[in-house]
């Protein structure tokens, strides 16, 4: 499951401006209209059961991210959804990439956060409608909020993810995080963040892995020579994380029915 890599300009948070194979969407949900992005793999075969990737954007982004960090994780392995944010209040001094010029992110207030795991678990399903995926090889990443909102999630669903992958987003605070820490433990995490971020700095990541390995949880951690963004390092590590899991997963499964 080999990729090339490409050497691309880079823009915001070091991803490149580049698309895809891209398919955008509107798909109705019991609350309202949800865009999402859709990215289908190079030569996608229908007979081949995919691992998906569920991606959740930075604040003051928006689903669009899914093009630009996809061709650094890899244009061959997976596919991808990326459901929109809920709308947050302008952040003074920033700029949103909204071509309707509305801020988006994840609130991790109520009903935010119901509404939040419906545009998850709806994206999840539809891309299920349109593609062939394995159901056991489902990975919840995300930047920022996103990573944030993407831990909290897959803690509070830990069986309907093979894995969770949060990028420069601590550990959510408030909401019982860990009510569900007896199924959490089966989860694998991924966690990634530069040292120089001044958002998530490296002592509150020392801090969260602390907390997660206390919880007797399986953690990566992966720290970067950068800033809050989203390097390509970072990215690449991404997908062969991915793929150690589906390789792990594999060979449990066949020495579970010799």
């Amino acid at each position: 499951m080999s990729h090339p890599r490409h050497s691309l300009p880079l823009t915001q948070h070091g991803v490149p401006p580049v698309t895809f194979e891209i398919q955008s969407g509107l798909f109705s949900t019991a609350h309202q209209d949800t865009i999402h992005t859709i990215f289908t793999p190079l030569h996608y075969e229908p007979g081949y059961s995919y691992p998906l990737v569920v991606w959740l954007h930075g604040s003051f982004c928006d689903e669009r991210q899914l093009l630009r960090i996809m061709p650094l994780v890899s244009l061959r392995n997976y596919v991808a959804v990326a459901p929109r944010g809920v709308v947050l209040a302008p952040r003074a001094g920033a700029i949103s990439p909204s071509a309707e010029g509305v801020a988006y992110g994840w609130s991790h207030e109520e009903p935010d956060l119901q509404q939040a795991e419906q545009r998850i678990f709806d994206s999840i399903e539809m891309a299920f409608r349109r593609f062939n995926i394995a159901s056991r090889r489902i990975f919840l990443a995300g930047f920022d909020t996103g990573g944030t909102m993407a831990l909290r999630t897959a803690m509070n669903h830990p069986y309907k993810f093979a894995g969770v992958l949060s990028l420069g987003g601590c550990l959510p605070a408030g909401g019982a995080p860990l009510s569900r820490l007896s199924e959490a433990r089966q989860l694998a995490v991924f966690l990634a963040a530069g040292r120089r971020s001044a958002i998530y700095g490296e002592q509150q990541v020392c801090d969260d892995v602390r907390l997660l390995h206390t919880a007797g949880m399986s953690i990566t951690l992966r720290l970067y020579p950068c800033g809050h963004e989203l390097s390509p390092q970072m990215l690449a590590d991404v997908d062969r994380w991915i793929i150690e899991q589906i390789t792990a997963s594999t060979a449990q499964a066949d020495r579970a029915t010799t």
